[in-house]
């Protein structure tokens, strides 16, 4: 890893400089924090300085994109792992006071590592220790902080009760506080829609130090951090959400098609069904480039991956009266219990224990990557999915996924929460370009923001439009952004158009009510009204 050590030590150098610069008032943050805290829960042991020899671990170990990670010239002056809701409150009301910006993770998925980088002087709030769950199967709720990881959540649920569960993500170690406030989607969302859809309450530091509730933050605050971002508003430290009825057994399946097998077809028929499909059942696509050995020995796999909310004898008929070219067996299917088909998901094979759900809180297997996001309203031609292939085939090192729509997600208005993208959506796709050190490293970085970039703009002619969206919680600086600290009302009009469509007037007025001076910002959050902009 020479290539990104060098990187490292110019970083670090930079970040010398700027300490130096800002010494005094991070000695005077230091102090505060202690004055600012519950005195029963000492914060000293939540604090982390360069000065701390686990400081650069404990910065890098919720990282997760190693382009961000490594191209940052600026680290943060401070890390605060908070361990007791008094001290994301201290952090706020410190950092505030002594003009540092604070950037708030609780499981570092940002795919632009918004959470924890900046341009200037800042400190990183790290929720991740405030992880607790308290289920109540009588009212079938439960409060859930931003800690806690989607995989934790899963498993406590799993411990009460064996058909209940909660329509969010497939990667378990999300924090829950990012991963809701952008919508929150999974195999579940045609049944149940996002996570969001089913949030009834939430706790929210604003940038005064106050924990405010569903009540006192008011409905239009509630409206906004349920898919516009928790933080343009305050912090999220807790949510209260309804669990939703799952069957006592689910079934999935995978079944691959490469393009010698039909998988143009078959992916060309999707497109026309799947989002006509009972809401029980999701499926989706995952293209990738299969790579042979000989010279030009390439082609195109599309695993389609199915998850249903029912069992074999009915999958079987529901998918080959819709798909018959797929020739689904019931030697295809699995059932298993609704917290198995997580891990099913994830990748672990069957049979494992549901208990990894809790030993993989932090993501291992990071790499340097890009994404960008796609909605569509129409079907592709079997001239776009052959330009799609080719492309796959060209990059090589590429994820993509393309998500039903349909089912719940067409019964809420797109002014229900934040979250815009509702009806008319046939499926959402993701665009993931992905190296590792081996492959170029940070020095590669330019060459796959290329790739990303050519391949986004190929699928233009196929894509939404007038604005182009995009998903808030595939973060991509491309579609718009501002400085770390000069929120411009021009340029948050661009990416917030793509965003959240006609709701970002709303959000703006949420901003402008929470926090009307911009405390809580970074290159894509909402502003405030521009008069109120400092």
């Amino acid at each position: 890893m020479k290539a990104s050590s060098s990187v490292f030590s110019a970083s670090i150098l930079l970040f010398s400089i700027s300490l130096v610069a800002s010494d005094s008032a991070l000695d005077r943050f230091l102090q505060c924090l202690p004055k600012n805290s519950n005195p029963s829960n000492p914060i000293n042991d939540a604090i982390f300085t360069p000065m701390n020899s686990s400081f650069q671990s404990i910065y890098e170990l919720r990282a997760n994109n190693l382009r961000s990670l490594y191209s940052a010239t600026l680290k943060p002056v401070a890390i605060i792992t908070a361990l007791h809701e008094s001290h994301a409150q201290a952090t706020v009301v410190c950092a505030k006071r002594h003009g540092f910006q604070i950037r708030i993770r609780s499981g570092g998925h940002d795919f632009e590592g918004l959470s924890f980088v900046s341009s200037v002087p800042f400190v990183i709030l790290d929720l991740f220790n405030l992880r607790s769950i308290e289920i109540d199967m009588a009212s079938e709720t439960a409060w859930v902080q931003a800690g806690a990881t989607t995989g934790e959540l899963y498993y406590r649920i799993a411990e009460k009760s064996k058909v209940h569960g909660f329509p969010a993500g497939v990667c378990i170690t999300l924090g829950t506080g990012g991963h809701f406030s952008g919508g929150g989607y999974g195999p579940m969302m045609r049944k149940y829609g996002l996570s969001i859809d089913n949030v009834l309450d939430a706790q929210l530091i604003d940038a005064n130090g106050r924990i405010l509730d569903r009540k006192s933050m008011g409905e239009d605050v509630f409206w906004a951090i349920r898919g516009g971002g928790g933080t343009s508003f305050g912090i999220i430290l807790s949510w209260k959400i309804k669990l939703v009825r799952v069957p006592p057994k689910v079934t999935v399946f995978i079944v691959i098609r490469t393009l010698e097998q039909g998988a143009t077809d078959l992916a060309y028929r999707w497109q026309q069904v799947a989002h006509k499909l009972p809401k029980e059942l999701f499926i989706r696509l995952a293209p990738r480039p299969l790579i042979g050995t000989g010279k030009g020995n390439k082609t195109v796999q599309v695993p389609f991956i199915g998850h249903f909310l029912g069992q074999t004898d009915e999958l079987v008929q529901l998918v080959n009266s819709n798909l018959p070219g797929l020739g689904l067996q019931r030697s295809d299917c699995l059932e298993m219990s609704w917290v198995e088909s997580v891990l099913f998901w994830t990748g672990f094979p069957n049979g494992t224990s549901i208990d990894v759900l809790l030993k993989h809180r932090v993501q291992t297997d990071k790499v340097f990557y890009k994404t960008k996001s796609d909605y569509f309203k129409e079907v592709i031609p079997k001239a776009g999915l052959e330009t799609l292939w080719n492309l796959l085939m060209d990059i090589e090192n590429i994820y993509v996924q393309l998500n039903p729509y349909g089912g719940r997600m067409g019964e809420i208005t797109e002014s229900e929460t934040a979250f815009p993208h509702r009806a008319g959506n046939l499926f959402k796709v993701q665009y993931t370009v992905l190296w590792s050190d081996a492959q170029g490293g940070i020095n590669a970085t330019e060459r796959y923001l290329e790739w990303s970039r050519r391949l986004y703009s190929a699928m233009a002619p196929y894509a939404s439009s007038s604005p182009r969206e995009a998903f808030l919680n595939y973060r991509d600086l491309d579609v718009g952004s501002n400085d770390s600290n000069n929120t411009d009302f021009a340029a948050a009009e661009v990416y917030g158009a793509k965003f959240f469509k006609g709701n970002f007037q709303r959000l703006v007025l949420a901003k402008t009510m929470i926090d009307p001076h911009n405390f809580f910002k970074n290159e894509q959050s909402i502003p405030p009204f521009p008069s109120y902009i400092q």
